[in-house]
């Protein structure tokens, strides 16, 4: 697809669609922002009233699943290779996928929902104390392990397919053991259509919380006369402008820095008001309302409130519409943690998605929802409840009862700023992303395409006050996509037992790689360590020679074999080229490894004058752990290699392990 001679890597199946619908709803929502609102409004009220079941379940079973993997057999597969390591740090991982997957919404809610549950109607009648538990019990429930477990899923199903399969990161490779091949066609164009829609929605509307945020927040420290649009167009501008540059500069710069300088400003924040505040009431409230959402777990995920009909609207209006609303960002937030997710198991990524943001958001929660709450009690005289229907400016006004409160104040916008700007900057990678089906290599320019087009759209609907109406159009996407999620773990489950009857499929017991026929020179082997040249040496010529009479034998047999050597390290490879699967390869590498001190002082053990030793080591191409064969003689290497090429062609000629050494399932190996 070309733009005016400028290269591009935009798959026209994905962005020709998926522009029309994004240009075309927003252009309704602004033209005619009352109508649209009232259809897409009436149509959202429609499935959370009579729907409402369908994301209680779904949500259930995404815990459900997740909870079941930590602790299943497969808990330990990697996404990716078996040698896989992860790319990033974990404290620049888990920021990340913190920022991408909370980001704006932990400030604008933070005051802003406690207080709003504390002075609902639905718990008027209840003692002060009652409603302050029942607030930080349901905003815990909200933000907790429900919404990432929604996250979770769509993370590691991409995460696995694309790591483990080595498919494009693309929410269709998530299909592919239920639709095979047809996910490069019709059927995975739309689901990626799809996809990039709910993202630009999902971003557009935070885009629109933010702006109105920070220019509240703005008006409040006097900055600006007024909260007008002038001033929205302004921030807009400056927030893309930040955004676009930041995923210019790539994940492994711009994100993770501001990744991490986000994960240590709220903490700096945190730490604040938790020392400043009601500190002794903040601790002791948090540790009740911990005790109180795991007594109540199971209650709050079942309840429906079928039998309490004055708190149906609540439900509603807050528990249905975050199952939606999380479920409708999952198609972005789930791309971005896979996308930095390699190389991590399936445990760690389960643990580190659903246990530490929750905990987290439950800190967080607790220290500002209960702060505002006993100034609201203590101090304000019932004030910062009568705000509780302006949001945008709750924040602001709990801080004005703080220490420096014109000095937070501002140090929260820049929070708010750089928040927007890291979900921004990591939202447009992932549009990019989908738009190309995962081009390794794009053009800035569509970077800078999808910042202007998410700066433009914006403020068309602020401007028109269509912004409800696209809000209410992301929240109806959730349903059809709930059962989507759903379909991928039916589509993850096929994929993990393939994946595990795959490594767990034994050796023939008529290859038996020493037969002791030279037991003497096995054991000067033994006791002898090896440097770096004599490894080196046994792989260029014992090695090489092993696999050279192999690659004879097997021409004489009527199969074509390839010897590969490589340097640094020291490598060299027998391929035997599929058509259908994957090829076969076994390799032998040059590693070192360390040795204990113990070791080297134990007298009556091999010498050994320095801490590191070289060994060869085996590698295959499936990415099986490999061994030390050190002490192989050449007809023993070329026994070990004829013992995998023999378990190779008995896994492929087994139906079952199509999708998994299917060679379209590993188009993208690198």
């Amino acid at each position: 697809m070309k733009f005016k001679n400028l290269k591009s890597t935009f798959n026209k199946g994905v962005t020709i669609p998926s522009l029309i619908f994004i240009i075309g709803t927003c252009f309704l929502s602004a033209l005619y922002p009352k109508p649209t609102e009232n259809i897409l409004n009436g149509i959202k009220q429609f499935i959370f009233v009579n729907l409402n079941w369908v994301y209680v379940w779904a949500v259930t079973l995404f815990v459900v699943f997740l909870v079941y993997l930590l602790f299943s057999k497969y808990a330990n597969i990697k996404l990716g290779a078996n040698d896989s390591k992860p790319e990033y740090s974990f404290f620049s991982w888990i920021s990340m996928l913190f920022a991408a997957g909370m980001g704006i919404g932990l400030i604008y809610f933070s005051v802003a929902e406690p207080m709003q549950h504390y002075s609902s109607e639905v718990f008027a009648d209840n003692h002060y104390v009652s409603r302050a538990k029942q607030a930080q019990l349901y905003t815990f429930f909200h933000w907790g392990v429900h919404a990432w477990a929604i996250y979770g899923v769509v993370g590691l199903s991409l995460s696995y397919f694309a790591y483990r399969y080595r498919l494009p990161l693309s929410l269709r490779s998530c299909f592919y053991p239920l639709l095979k091949d047809k996910i490069n066609g019709k059927w995975g164009n739309a689901i990626d259509v799809f996809a990039l829609c709910c993202t630009f929605f999902g971003l557009t509307t935070t885009l629109g919380f933010g702006v109105v945020q920070i220019s509240s927040g703005l008006n409040i420290l006097h900055i600006t006369a007024e909260n007008s649009f002038t001033n929205q167009v302004i921030i807009v501008i400056s927030l893309i402008a930040l955004s676009v540059f930041s995923a210019i500069s790539g994940v492994d710069k711009g994100v993770k820095i501001l990744s991490n300088i986000n994960v240590m400003s709220v903490i700096v924040l945190l730490l604040f008001v938790l020392i400043l505040g009601p500190t002794v009431y903040l601790i002791g409230s948090f540790t009740d309302g911990l005790g109180n959402y795991i007594n109540n777990f199971f209650n709050l995920t079942f309840n429906t409130h079928v039998y309490e009909k004055n708190a149906l609207p609540w439900f509603y209006d807050w528990t249905i519409l975050y199952w939606a609303w999380w479920i409708s960002w999952s198609p972005y937030v789930g791309l971005f943690i896979a996308r930095i997710s390699k190389g991590r198991t399936i445990r760690e990524f389960i643990l580190a998605v659903l246990v530490l943001p929750t905990l987290f958001n439950f800190i967080w929660m607790s220290v500002f929802g209960n702060s505002a709450i006993w100034f609201d009690l203590n101090v304000a005289n019932g004030k910062l409840s009568q705000l509780a229907s302006d949001p945008d400016a709750l924040m602001f006004r709990f801080l004005e009862y703080m220490p420096l409160s014109t000095l937070t104040g501002f140090f929260v916008i820049a929070i708010i700023i750089i928040f927007f700007v890291t979900s921004a900057d990591s939202g447009i990678f992932v549009m990019n992303s989908i738009a190309t089906k995962n081009s390794t290599k794009s053009p800035k320019w569509q970077i800078v395409f999808w910042g202007i087009l998410l700066a433009v759209l914006s403020l068309l609907l602020l401007n028109a006050g269509g912004l409800k109406a696209l809000q209410s159009m992301t929240l109806i996407t959730a349903l059809p996509f709930s059962i989507i999620v759903l379909l991928f773990i039916v589509s993850l489950m096929k994929g993990l037992i393939i994946d595990q009857k795959y490594y767990d499929t034994n050796f023939s017991a008529s290859t038996v790689p020493w037969s002791g026929e030279f037991w003497k020179e096995r054991l000067k082997n033994i006791v002898s360590f090896k440097d770096n040249s004599s490894v080196d040496h046994f792989i260029q010529v014992k090695t090489k020679e092993a696999f050279t009479d192999l690659q004879q034998e097997f021409a004489a047999n009527g199969i074509e074999a390839q010897i590969n050597h490589y340097e640094n390290p020291v490598r060299t490879e027998i391929e035997i080229h599929q058509g259908v699967v994957n090829n076969f390869i076994y390799g032998v590498e040059n590693k070192v490894k360390t040795v204990s001190e113990y070791m080297i002082n134990e007298e009556n053990l091999p010498d050994l004058d320095d801490k590191k030793t070289h060994y060869p080591r085996s590698y295959f191409g499936d990415g099986r752990e490999g061994y030390d064969v050190q002490y192989f003689t050449k007809n023993e290497l070329i026994s070990d290699v004829l013992k995998h090429y023999e378990r190779f062609l008995e896994i492929v000629s087994e139906e079952r392990n199509e999708m998994f050494i299917s060679s379209n399932a590993n188009q993208g190996k690198e």
